[in-house]
């Protein structure tokens, strides 16, 4: 289908039979729910993710207004997509702290500085920086769906509190709350680890 042609025609016509044409908004969105999904949940899980997200558009293409953008109703779809995943598969693995490299330790201990999330900076070495993030995975993993989709979106991603609500469908109050009891609770969990004063190796 021309590029032309409008996300509002393409709606349209699906809702009136010519679902193959979806195809077109699952080709032109799909790098836009990619970044979000990827972002958001381990990276093997993220096609199948990606999958749900068009899966769920598509069902829901006849509650769509039109007030806003395509592309900003797709996207919230995607982040509440992801914040089910998490809801339906609550991960818990154990950590072997003593495994852990200097560099990591040392970031680790960054997460439950004042600066938290948005201030530390993932270590420069490659092999760190991955088991960084992979024990970064696991940390938010023990949180609930919900403050672990609060925490990336307002410190990982730096979302204000009002985009945040926008996107989780909260208020502005309840994500500064709950936002902070999440940060709270993220910092008991490094605390626990032994991993914000260096531990023992």
């Amino acid at each position: 289908m021309p590029h032309h042609v409008s996300d509002a025609d393409i709606i349209d016509r699906v809702l009136a039979g010519d679902v193959d044409v979806f195809e077109t908004l699952v080709d032109r969105y799909t790098p836009v729910v990619w970044r979000i999904v990827a972002a958001k949940v381990p990276r093997q899980e993220a096609p199948e993710v990606v999958h749900d997200v068009f899966v769920r558009a598509f069902r829901s293409l006849p509650g769509f207004s039109g007030q806003h953008p395509f592309a900003n109703w797709l996207s919230r779809i995607a982040v509440r997509t992801c914040h089910d995943f998490w809801r339906e598969r609550y991960r818990r693995r154990e950590v072997t702290v003593s495994s852990l490299s200097d560099e990591t330790r040392d970031w680790l201990a960054g997460v439950s500085s004042e600066d938290g999330l948005a201030g530390g900076t993932p270590p420069p070495d490659p092999a760190a920086r991955f088991e960084a993030r992979e024990l970064l995975d696991w940390l938010l993993g023990q949180l609930s769906a919900d403050d672990r989709m609060v925490l990336t979106l307002t410190y990982l991603e730096g979302l204000s509190g009002r985009e945040a609500a926008d996107v989780l469908g909260w208020s502005t109050a309840k994500v500064k709350v709950r936002s902070h009891r999440a940060r709270a609770k993220l910092s008991r969990l490094v605390e626990q680890a032994g991993l914000n004063t260096g531990g023992s190796r």
